[in-house]
C-alpha cells in the first residue's frame, strides 16, 4: 500500500477538561490537548510519545471521538470526523479500531474470547452464525492464537495472549486505522517483543495505519516510522524516526533520550538536568516546557514557540534550535 496518500489529518485538536476553584464560580481549563496538528499516510506508524500525562492517550482517544474533543479537526475518508451525528459515526468506527493499554480491564470476563472478537462483526451485521465462528477463527489463528480458545475465557490467557484477543477484537472488522495506547507497557519485557513483532506483521498483511502511543522511545523507535513528541499538550517536536535520534533538536527531547538506560557506562551522556516540576496552570505566557528547560532565555519566558520545519520535515517548537 502506498505511503504517500494521506489517510488521516488531525487539525488544531483541543481537549479541555474543567474544575472548580474552591470558593468561586470561575471553572479553571485543563488544557489535555491544546491544539496538536498532524497527518498519518496509509500504512505509516506514527510514534506519540511523551511523560505521563502530557494528554497522548486523551489525544488518541478524542481523534477516535471515544472522547468528544473541545474544538479542531480530525479527516478520515474525506470527512470531518467531529461534525458527524452517531449513526454516521457507527457506520465509521469499522475503519478506525483501538487497542487498550490494559488486556485484561478492556475485556469483558464474562464473554468467551469468541464472542468479544466476535462481536463487532454482529454489531455491524459483517457476519453471523457460522460464517462468524470461521471469521472469529482465522482471526484468532492470524494473531498467534489457537481456534479453540474461542470457547474460552479472558482470565484463563497469560498477559500476553490477552493483548492478542484485543488485537484480534480490533483487525475483526478490517479497519484502516489503529490506535495502539501503551499495547504493551503492560507485559513483561519479554513478551513485549513479540506483540510488536505482530503488530508489524498484520501493518504489512492487512495495510493497516497506526497511531501508537507509549512513553518509551526505545519501543517507539523499533514500530515507528515517524515520531511526534508531546509535552503538556503541545507537540514540540516531530521528525523520522531515525532523524529524531540522530539530531534531536527540541531540549525535552533530548533529555527524553539521553533517560534512555545504557547498560555500557561509557555510553552514558551527561546532558544538562531537567529543572523540577511546575504547575502548568501558572504558566500564562511564554514556552510551556521553559521552566524546565536548562537553556532558557528572556524571550521563551514571553512567546510560545511555534512547530517549524527545520528541514527535511523534522518540526521543532523551539526559539533556540541547536
Amino acid at each position: 500500500m502506498s505511503q504517500n496518500q494521506i489517510l488521516i489529518q488531525v487539525r488544531d485538536l483541543t481537549k479541555y477538561f474543567y474544575r472548580q476553584r474552591f470558593f468561586s464560580s470561575d471553572r479553571e481549563p485543563i488544557r489535555a490537548v491544546d491544539g496538536i496538528t498532524f497527518s498519518i499516510r496509509k500504512g505509516e506508524t506514527l510514534g506519540l510519545v511523551g511523560e505521563s500525562g502530557c494528554g497522548k492517550t486523551t489525544a488518541g482517544k478524542a481523534i477516535l471521538r471515544l472522547i468528544e474533543p473541545t474544538s479542531g479537526q480530525v479527516l478520515f475518508k474525506e470527512g470531518n470526523i467531529l461534525d458527524l451525528n452517531r449513526e454516521d459515526l457507527r457506520r465509521l468506527r469499522p475503519h478506525m479500531q483501538f487497542i487498550f493499554q490494559d488486556p485484561y480491564e478492556s475485556l469483558n470476563p464474562r464473554m468467551r474470547v469468541g464472542e468479544i472478537v466476535g462481536e463487532g462483526l454482529e454489531v455491524h451485521r459483517i457476519a453471523q452464525g457460522k460464517e462468524k465462528a470461521e471469521r472469529v477463527s482465522e482471526i484468532l489463528e492470524k494473531v498467534g492464537l489457537h481456534p479453540g480458545d474461542a470457547i474460552r475465557y479472558p482470565h484463563e490467557f497469560s498477559g500476553g495472549q490477552r493483548q492478542r484477543i484485543g488485537i484480534a477484537r480490533a483487525i475483526s472488522l478490517h479497519p484502516q486505522l489503529i490506535v495502539a495506547d501503551e499495547p504493551v507497557s503492560a507485559l513483561d519485557v519479554s513478551i513485549q517483543a513479540q506483540i510488536l513483532n505482530l503488530l508489524m506483521d498484520l501493518r504489512d498483511q492487512l495495510g493497516l495505519t497506526y497511531l501508537f502511543i507509549s512513553h518509551d522511545l526505545r519501543i517507539v523507535k523499533h514500530i515507528s516510522d515517524r515520531i511526534a513528541v508531546m509535552y503538556l499538550g503541545k507537540m514540540v517536536e516531530m521528525a523520522n524516526g531515525e532523524d529524531l535520534f540522530r539530531r534531536p533538536l527540541h531540549p525535552y527531547t533530548q533529555i527524553l533520550l539521553q533517560a534512555i538506560p545504557k547498560l555500557d557506562p561509557l555510553k552514558r551522556s551527561q546532558g544538562a538536568p531537567l529543572r523540577e516540576e511546575f504547575r502548568p496552570h501558572d504558566l500564562k505566557k511564554g514556552c510551556l516546557f521553559q521552566p524546565r528547560c536548562p537553556h532558557s532565555k528572556e524571550k521563551c519566558q514571553m512567546e510560545e514557540p511555534l512547530l517549524l520545519d527545520h528541514g527535511e520535515g523534522h518540526l521543532v517548537a523551539c526559539h533556540f534550535v541547536s
